[in-house]
């Protein structure tokens, strides 16, 4: 069981979670995903609560592989508002912001997000660690090698658990350094990894327990699958639940999807199963 202070209030996770992918692009990888208005975002938002999600992630930086990096102006008009709305309709609803910017994480969590969630793990902005300790809010350290831009030309590891390990390890000591108090992990499904990288991450999910931290799981509709599979991202949600099936049967405890209806119920199906 894990607990996490999201600015006071307690997330307890002692069953996996589901964590709702609410993007403010326009150019995000699964166009379903895109909700540019507040409107759209609120009943976005109202579904997935309802379907059972337990965290909302707004994002306005895309991050699929080449894609172009915004003003943090730019961000922050597209995520303010969202946030804002979402917080003052669905208080009990915990939020996180998808951004590796520094001063989009602040007036985010000023607005109402509780928890950061950093593609880069602090290391895209020198000042995100020491404003998320500030903040007293849970973050998301994930791995990517490079950039979004160039990331998918640095996909070259000896051994690709072992790296990611390596990193985690490293990663978890800079953000206790900065005073961070709760760090949930996520292996950076896509970003920066070959195909057959990501299976093998997949694979040896387990070993990552070892590191005694929430472990988040973001396969959701990427090309592992439809590319696998020799389909569209609009026809991988079959893949997506039959991966998210290893992912927790292998100790994932945050399932991060655009489908929440279809996690929860794997979650449910899992859940009696084991017992």
């Amino acid at each position: 069981m894990f607990t996490l202070n999201c600015k006071g209030r307690l997330l307890i996770i002692d069953s996996p979670i589901v964590m709702g992918i609410i993007n403010t692009t326009p150019d995000s990888f699964y166009a379903e995903s895109r909700k540019s208005t507040v409107d759209a975002a609120l009943q976005t938002a109202e579904q997935m609560l309802n379907a059972g999600a337990t965290i909302l992630d707004i994002g306005g930086q895309s991050t699929r592989p080449g894609s172009e990096q915004i003003s943090a102006d730019e961000e922050l008009k597209r995520v303010i508002p969202i946030i804002e709305a979402i917080n003052k309709k669905f208080p009990e609803s915990f939020i996180s912001i998808d951004t590796f910017n520094s001063t989009v994480a602040k007036h985010a969590v000023d607005a109402g997000a509780t928890i950061v969630n950093d593609i880069s793990g602090g290391l895209m902005d020198d000042k995100m660690l020491s404003i998320v300790a500030n903040l007293k809010v849970p973050f998301v350290c994930m791995h990517m090698k490079g950039t979004p831009q160039n990331m998918q030309q640095n996909s070259f590891y000896e051994n690709v658990t072992k790296e990611v390990l390596d990193f985690f390890i490293e990663r978890i000591e800079a953000c206790k350094l900065a005073g961070i108090k709760d760090i949930i992990i996520d292996p950076g499904f896509g970003f920066g990894k070959t195909i057959q990288h990501n299976f093998m991450l997949l694979k040896e999910l387990d070993l990552f327990k070892s590191l005694e931290k929430p472990l988040l799981l973001g396969i959701s509709r990427k090309s592992m699958i439809y590319k696998t599979l020799n389909i569209s991202s609009e026809d991988a949600l079959n893949g997506t639940t039959v991966l998210n099936t290893i992912g927790l049967f292998n100790g994932a405890n945050i399932l991060r999807v655009h489908d929440v209806k279809e996690a929860v119920e794997t979650i449910n199906i899992i859940s009696a199963y084991q017992k």
